[in-house]
């Protein structure tokens, strides 16, 4: 007997829970409740927008580079797959206490939902408009998506799609609200958080995550074993694929790698060791021998492979009402310090060059002048232009919002857009030779 057929004791009904309570299903639905977040969230607009959004290079630059959207169908393919080896290997899985491999699809594919155009300095730079405002973090917006703004229906409404309790959880990388990190970091001397965060407005949703009742910070920094498990599908997929990006784009090099390690691995701990040089020294005749692609498809089985499940020493306070905290995974260093490596390679040779940089720049500018110009006219004055598409005005004023409310909203805009988007939603407002009276975006 196959265990679609058996019932899977590693989840209950905390587990399947939704937020908020009610979901409809259909009462000839034969999904599971995993099985209907995946597929929400892969026929979701959201969704589909990562196709236009940068994972290294500007999407649309190249067609065969990477966008966000290739990277979350490759993380939830590694996901998967560790998850099927786990599934197989583990002495703690049995037939009917095992990892649901629909619940990590899903939870892989919505990862980065929340991600705004720009890549990372998109990140930065509305976190640091938003500074004032509850601040702007990508898993957080993430969660906001999946639980405010998945859904519009028209008239300024819009809704989630009333995930379950598992599904939410495995997203949650980070579980310190905004205001808790602000007191946190203050001591430091930081105004504002930069990074790690869920926004204030979102503490119920934390609160339901945990059964009700919050716990204090210092005992919210367990990952349930799917967020652990999508975690390194992340690494897994970043650390190598950008290097290959990198490669055929002409940013890494033998003799660049060369250059860097002599400069770089000396002076940093986590990257000395016999396997670095050894990972090192396979990455160059990869690139000298014009086999990469296939190089590097037998480490993300190796990357799967170095994964296994053990108990949790120390039980957090979930570990009573789920097992998804009972358990965590174990990477081999080996791979751990491999990965490392090929995300310091990444920074240094990719996203620190003058050409990604001047494209960060770029991006960053042209946030910021959207921002204040949509600030200016929906908040500031009195009777400001309607300088936005029409249904998104109607969205952006609904129900007659504070002024927080707008601002917040005015970020999720500005987050929602892709980066073609984003530049021609500029350029609208900013060349002028740009759009037309009949121009209707």
């Amino acid at each position: 007997m196959g265990r679609s057929s058996i019932k899977n004791n590693f989840y209950n009904d905390f587990d399947t829970a939704t937020f908020p309570a009610s979901r409809e299903k259909r009462s000839d639905d034969y999904r599971t409740s995993f099985q209907i977040d995946r597929d929400r969230v892969t026929y979701s607009a959201p969704f589909r927008r990562l196709q236009s959004k940068t994972q290294v290079f500007q999407s649309g630059e190249y067609d065969f580079y990477r966008t966000r959207l290739t990277h979350s169908i490759e993380v939830a393919h590694v996901g998967r797959s560790i998850c099927n080896h786990l599934n197989h290997t583990s002495a703690f899985i049995k037939d009917d206490f095992f990892i649901d491999a629909d619940l990590i699809e899903g939870i892989c594919l919505a990862h980065d939902l929340g991600h705004p155009p720009f890549g990372h300095i998109g990140e930065r730079k509305l976190n640091a408009l938003m500074g004032p405002y509850g601040g702007f973090e990508g898993n957080a917006q993430t969660l906001r998506i999946l639980t405010e703004l998945i859904y519009y229906q028209g008239y300024g409404k819009l809704s989630g799609m009333k995930p379950s309790r598992a599904f939410l959880d495995g997203v949650l990388k980070y579980k310190a609200l905004f205001k808790e990190m602000c007191t946190h970091e203050g001591h430091g001397g930081h105004q504002f958080p930069s990074h790690h965060f869920v926004y204030d407005d979102q503490e119920a949703i934390l609160a339901f995550v945990y059964g009700g009742n919050l716990p204090p910070i210092s005992e919210r920094g367990e990952k349930s074993i799917e967020c652990q498990l999508m975690d390194w599908a992340d690494d897994t997929a970043y650390s190598l694929h950008d290097i290959i990006d990198g490669i055929r784009a002409g940013f890494i090099t033998p003799t660049r790698l060369e250059a860097w390690a002599k400069k770089t691995l000396d002076n940093q701990g986590c990257l000395r060791g016999f396997y670095v040089q050894k990972a090192l020294e396979t990455l160059i005749q990869a690139i000298n021998a014009d086999n990469i692609e296939w190089c590097f498809s037998k480490r993300i089985g190796d990357f799967i492979y170095a994964c296994s499940l053990e108990p949790q020493t120390q039980p957090g306070p979930l570990a009573q009402k789920t097992a998804r905290y009972q358990f965590k995974l174990k990477v081999d260093p080996q791979a751990t310090a491999e990965c490392e490596l090929y995300k310091a390679i990444a920074f240094d040779l990719i996203f620190a060059s003058p050409p990604l940089q001047r494209y960060e720049f770029k991006g960053s500018t042209m946030l910021s002048q959207l921002f204040a110009a949509i600030c200016e006219h929906y908040i500031e004055l009195e009777n400001g232009l309607k300088i936005l598409p029409e249904t998104t005005s109607h969205w952006l004023l609904h129900g007659n919002p504070s002024k927080a409310v707008k601002i917040r909203r005015i970020c999720d805009y500005l987050a929602d857009l892709t980066d073609r988007q984003a530049i021609q939603a500029y350029k609208r407002l900013y060349h002028p030779d740009f759009g037309s009276l009949t121009d209707l975006g």
